[in-house]
């Protein structure tokens, strides 16, 4: 039994501030009060206390080549199976993905992250290392798989089906690429399957303007129109809808990763629209070959980078739960199991410096991995950042 005491609580999914204690018995959040007190204490006085983060976007394995490749093109640097990463990713040994895998990891809990949804290369070998590599860390992967027999206009669709089922034995789903490197029998099989399991489907689409061009093109369609009649549970990017999209997905799950976006030079996902249609997209880092895993600076960034590129404010507490309790929406949560804070779900959430009267900025503009006082997951792993 503990009680996180005195501290600016950002409570419940819509983040409401409120002074209240928080008593946590075997994990789970049992009571919070103004005046409750039982067992050890935490003292939290001048501190907020944030859910802990979910990373929507990553592709982890590329911990094994930071900052290479910098200045290629999109399709240089990520596009299966010729690009920098996957060349990277073949010819290195088991041992030292493990490794820098299981680095990248302690990076993000640093961080206060504690979960997170990776694309995962490599078909089932490529899940099974990601599975190795966080046995025992207090950081939870959601794994989404790939299969080389995916690729390509005129696939052996039987041979498809088996990858897929074999794939969901051991992957929490499958991720594509893009519609650029499989056909539509290709993506509906798969989603198909994944309903069937029980499992997530997803997908990249409309990462750059000639992606979008080119689904226009070949089937009068935008990726994200093909993507939603794929009926794909999370689409990731949406960084350059057109016509109608951002209409289309206002009921969908959507992954936004602005630094990556920005370091290719493909553009900025318009958060702001997506905010003032009702869309409540989750926040990645995506390839961690481009960027850290730190949802700080993801968070940081994207504040800023909107109010230049789109000459709009977005509203700070939005900004946060892309990175928090956005995934309560996502019919997908159910696979995660992220929780907010509050009575009877489970102690996920860290302790940071309080800098500012506003609750939402002073995490998003102010703090760091240097001002997380305490990270508490869901095996009451308690972690002392700063002493």
């Amino acid at each position: 039994m503990l009680t996180i005491k005195d501290g600016i609580v950002l409570k419940g999914q819509d983040l409401t501030p409120v002074r209240e204690n928080i008593v946590i018995d075997d994990g789970k959040i049992i009571e919070m009060a103004k005046d409750v007190c039982e067992g050890k204490i935490i003292d939290a006085t001048d501190s907020i206390v944030c859910p802990t983060f979910l990373n929507g976007h990553t592709h982890i394995g590329d911990s094994i080549i930071k900052d290479e490749g910098y200045g290629l093109s999109l399709g240089e640097m990520v596009k299966p199976p010729n690009g920098v990463k996957h060349k990277a990713l073949a010819n290195a040994e088991d041992g030292e993905i493990i490794d820098a895998m299981k680095k990248s990891m302690w990076d993000m809990f640093e961080s206060g992250t504690t979960h997170f949804i990776d694309y995962r290369e490599g078909g089932i070998k490529g899940v099974e290392l990601l599975r190795k590599a966080s046995k025992n860390l207090p950081v939870t992967p959601v794994i989404l798989g790939r299969d080389d027999s995916f690729y390509g206009q005129n696939p052996d669709l039987r041979k498809v089906k088996i990858a897929i089922r074999k794939l969901l034995k051991l992957a929490d789903g499958i991720a594509l690429s893009g519609f650029g490197e499989i056909s539509d029998e290709v993506a509906s099989l798969i989603t198909s399957e994944c309903r069937k399991a029980g499992k997530i489907s997803s997908i990249h689409v409309a990462e750059s303007m000639h992606l979008q061009d080119d689904s226009l093109r070949d089937f009068n369609k935008t990726e994200i129109q093909r993507g939603v009649d794929a009926d794909f549970d999370q689409l990731v990017h949406c960084t350059n809808p057109r016509n109608n999209d951002l209409e289309l997905i206002k009921n969908s799950n959507v992954v936004v990763c602005p630094r990556a976006n920005a370091t290719l030079n493909v553009g900025v996902a318009p958060l702001n629209e997506m905010f003032s249609k009702g869309i409540k997209p989750l926040l990645g880092s995506d390839n961690l070959m481009l960027n850290s895993p730190n949802l700080f600076r993801e968070l940081e960034f994207s504040l800023k980078i909107m109010s230049v590129y789109y000459k709009n404010y977005l509203n700070p507490k939005d900004l946060l739960k892309t990175a928090t309790t956005n995934i309560c929406n996502f019919e997908i949560n159910r696979y995660i199991e992220k929780p907010v804070i509050d009575v009877n779900q489970e102690a996920n959430l860290f302790i940071s410096k309080k800098y500012s009267k506003n609750p939402y900025l002073n995490i998003i503009n102010r703090c760091g991995t240097k001002d997380i006082l305490y990270i508490m997951n869901r095996d009451i792993h308690i972690k002392k950042c700063l002493i």
